[in-house]
């Protein structure tokens, strides 16, 4: 039997309201599929600089751990972005501004 998942829309308000009670800047730059979408998070550094974490399988420990997919410029990273929501359009995009990188993705207990 396939296991239960959250609505991404669900994850999304409530990844939202987590940033914001860490008074972390968060925007949604993209909106995907409510039930079924993907979620990329974009964390700008306000630097020029950026990281974009999705998740992915790891099949030696049947996870799907947030990854920094590319990091680099923000130019670099729009751009990688432009071509994951070329080929996923129901994938959301989460921007947060964090001059340290803090995500928040990595902590136990965030869904």
């Amino acid at each position: 039997m396939a296991e239960a998942r959250l609505a991404a829309s669900l994850w999304v308000a409530a990844y939202l309201a987590r940033l914001g009670l860490a008074n972390i800047p968060a925007y949604v730059t993209g909106r995907g599929d409510d039930t079924a979408g993907a979620v990329a998070v974009k964390c700008a550094r306000l630097d020029s600089t950026a990281q974009l974490w999705m998740r992915e399988w790891d099949f030696d420990t049947d996870t799907r751990p947030w990854v920094a997919v590319e990091n680099g410029s923000e130019r670099e990273v729009d751009a990688a972005i432009a071509r994951q929501r070329a080929r996923d359009p129901d994938l959301w995009v989460i921007e947060i501004e964090s001059r340290d990188g803090t995500t928040l993705l990595d902590q136990d207990g965030l869904f």
